[in-house]
């Protein structure tokens, strides 16, 4: 599989990286085994997870920490998730941060991000210096920020973080314009989550709590040629390359719970860029249809 330089941290990552938010709810230790080690085994070398995914840390440290010089490991913080006290409490932030390196059987992550947190509460300063102060005691190789809309572009422009992860998809293109250029001026590494709009076209209808219900709506306002072929493969090809071919993304998160996906999808990746025309059309059908309030999805 392509690597790709990650920023300015020296990591050369797999074009594919595994997302660990599906594994932490009802998924057994065997099934997430075979899964992770399938991952590997397909070329990947990413795997990312948070303190808010259910089991997915645990699982993973079980699995995988025989392996750990296969892959970098990244996870978020900033959810309580257990811990007593409220979200993004400096005090609850450390805590949770030694408890993803117990529960991922490690004694170092390669990036920490901080998940999701409010411009508001990035500029009062003590979750940096958390994060910051768990990188000078080797509990993580870099910090990161995962987020975003105007929170991400105000993270980035702190210059504190090494590291982006941000949606960016087919239907939620609005960090192409925000929030990536000012990621490349500062050589940070980007990871593009939700790089597939979760499939959300291949669902007849969804209610409107499901957590791919507003990449459904747009996509249905969209009406992409592409996604009315009936091979669903082939429509999935083109939204995954169309994220991996965005300037500036060096990886794409993507979860699943069936082993045989991850060479599924390995073999899309390595057809390479989307034709520069194919993906122009793209960006130009977006801009033709957005609406104002067609933000990123946190």
């Amino acid at each position: 599989m392509e690597r790709r330089e990650y920023g300015n941290t020296g990591m050369q990552v797999s074009t594919l990286g595994f997302g660990g938010a599906e594994i932490g709810q009802n998924v057994s230790k065997q099934d997430v085994a075979t899964l992770l080690n399938s991952a590997l085994d397909a070329g990947l070398n990413i795997i990312d997870t948070a303190e808010c995914y259910g089991d997915s840390e645990a699982l993973i440290g079980e699995v995988l920490s025989h392996r750990r010089d296969d892959y970098y490991l990244f996870t978020k913080c900033g959810h309580a998730a257990g811990i007593d006290g409220p979200n993004w409490d400096a005090k609850v932030l450390e805590q949770t941060i030694d408890r993803s390196l117990k529960r991922l059987k490690t004694d170092y992550v390669d990036v920490i991000h901080l998940h999701s947190c409010s411009e508001e509460v990035l500029r009062q300063g003590a979750v940096i210096e958390v994060l910051q102060r768990a990188k000078q005691a080797g509990k993580t190789r870099f910090i990161g920020y995962s987020g975003d809309t105007k929170d991400a572009r105000y993270a980035i422009e702190t210059g504190a973080f090494d590291s982006l992860e941000t949606s960016l998809n087919i239907a939620d293109q609005e960090a192409i314009e925000l929030t990536l250029p000012e990621a490349r001026k500062r050589n940070m590494g980007v990871i593009a989550k939700r790089p597939i709009a979760n499939a959300a076209w291949t669902h007849e209808s969804l209610p409107e709590k499901d957590y791919s219900y507003v990449y459904w709506k747009r996509l249905k306002e969209l009406d992409y040629d592409f996604l009315k072929d009936t091979d669903v493969q082939k429509a999935v090809e083109t939204a995954l390359r169309f994220t991996l071919s965005t300037e500036g993304v060096d990886t794409a998160i993507v979860g699943t719970s069936k082993p045989n996906r991850w060479q599924q999808n390995a073999d899309l990746v390595s057809k390479g860029a989307l034709p520069q025309d194919v993906y122009e059309e793209i960006r130009a059908h977006w801009k033709k249809v957005e609406r104002s309030d067609w933000t990123g999805q946190i």
